[in-house]
């Protein structure tokens, strides 16, 4: 056999990593029942995958089933910050080859995915495209070997639809975020949670009274808003898109332009996908003490350099918290650099929510293994069958029975003669 290739920050730590992936397996119970399967008719057998994801216990649970149904897997991470070395470590252990360690730089960062590429995998795995993107712009040599890829989350998704209709895409991506089964529980309670996870740790302020901004109403603002609100918070929501603006205010929320709420909030969190989201004008006109924290994917949606620009001074507080010193005395306060706080902070999404994301990872996979080859290079949407089958047993894990349509149920909805009676 040939010699393991991997980079991870301390081996050691294997130990304990693996108790944190098998206390991740026990609250993933989707997973289990889908490794059962796989583990049966090895549907990914002689697979070469290569994943760019959140370096996690979750992610961990996720390999070792794709392992089980046969896959070879290389894993990279997802963002510097959120590599949870112990589960590196643990993989290693495993027999798996990881490249990644928290607090990367961006070159080793792009290193690491450049070694993933290396091993010329035939299905990736990415979370914001990154790995995708690299191999089209800087290795396209390695995209012969592609055959097809899924995405996890909503900023890559946009990458990767811009890429198709820029006719730049040149294998088929199924948007794992678009799937009803991600998406609605994912993005609203795991990042809702999450999110304010992480913020706790590091600053372990009180949410009560506060006015807190919530720049953006997707899915993953909805969360973050829904969760800030029930710990007592003043929500207050920033929007640009008209409909979400109106859904935020009939949800019970406060909404108003940025430079409006940038007067009175206490803390601020950037969840909107997009670039200079909180900018200069907006910090110029913040309370002294203002916190502020990105729970997009990138950390783009606080501009930094502003930040830098308008400080006369920066000191590291504790761990993820940083304060900058404007000109004027006034102190601003960053979490985790403007990385993804939840996974910079914290842990990340639970387990139980990303049970029915990965669940959606693995089948995707799956098909992708299948039918790949009569594929377009374009961006699809998770098969209703499998975003369904995710979901059904999710419910039976959680002992929650539903009802079935009859016959003539199934009739009348395919139908339109029948109306008024």
């Amino acid at each position: 056999m040939a010699m393991l290739s991997f980079k991870v920050k301390d081996e050691s730590l294997a130990p304990k990593g693996e108790l944190l992936i098998k206390w991740a397996s026990i609250h993933m119970p989707v997973l289990r029942e889908v490794s059962k399967r796989f583990e049966r008719e090895k549907p990914l057998d002689g697979i070469k995958i290569g994943a760019c994801l959140h370096v996690t216990k979750e992610t961990a649970v996720l390999v070792e089933v794709l392992r089980v149904g046969g896959a070879e897997v290389i894993l990279c991470a997802a963002n510097p910050l959120s590599t949870q070395d112990e589960v590196a470590a643990a993989l290693v252990m495993k027999g798996i080859s990881v490249y990644a360690w928290r607090g990367e730089s961006i070159e080793e960062y792009y290193w690491c995915i450049n070694e993933v590429i290396n091993k010329r995998p035939k299905i990736t795995m990415d979370d914001g495209a990154d790995l995708v993107t690299t191999i089209h712009k800087e290795r396209p040599e390695a995209l012969i070997g592609v055959k097809g890829g899924t995405e996890e989350t909503t900023t890559g998704v946009l990458r990767l639809k811009a890429m198709e209709k820029a006719k730049a895409l040149r294998y088929p991506i199924i948007a794992v975020n678009e799937a009803h089964s991600k998406y609605l529980f994912d993005n609203r309670y795991g990042t809702g949670q999450s999110t304010l996870d992480g913020i706790f740790r590091a600053t372990n302020v009180l949410l009560a009274g506060k006015n807190f901004v919530v720049c953006g109403y997707g899915w993953c603002g909805k969360g973050v808003s829904m969760r800030a609100k029930g710990m007592g918070a003043n929500v207050i929501v920033t929007e640009v898109n008209p409909i979400r603006a109106l859904e935020a205010v009939m949800d019970g929320f406060r909404v108003m332009p940025m430079d409006e709420a940038a007067v009175i909030g206490d803390i601020f969190v950037t969840v909107t996908g997009n670039i200079d989201v909180i900018r200069a004008e907006h910090m110029e006109k913040m309370k002294d003490g203002a916190i502020l924290a990105n729970s997009g994917h990138f950390n783009v949606e606080i501009n930094l350099s502003d930040l830098e620009r308008l400080s006369k001074s920066k000191r590291n507080i504790r761990a993820n918290l940083d304060e900058y010193v404007l000109h004027d005395g006034r102190r601003l306060y960053l979490l985790s650099e403007g990385r993804v706080v939840n996974l910079a902070a914290a842990e990340g999404h639970p387990p139980e929510v990303m049970d029915m994301s990965f669940a959606n990872q693995a089948l995707c996979v799956e098909h992708l293994a299948k039918k790949c080859d009569e594929m377009e290079p374009k961006v699809y949407v998770v098969p209703k069958e499998i975003d369904e089958e995710v979901a059904r047993i999710k419910l039976k894990s959680m002992g929650v029975r539903i009802d079935e349509l009859t016959e003539r149920q199934k009739e009348y909805l395919i139908a339109w003669e029948v109306g008024t009676l």
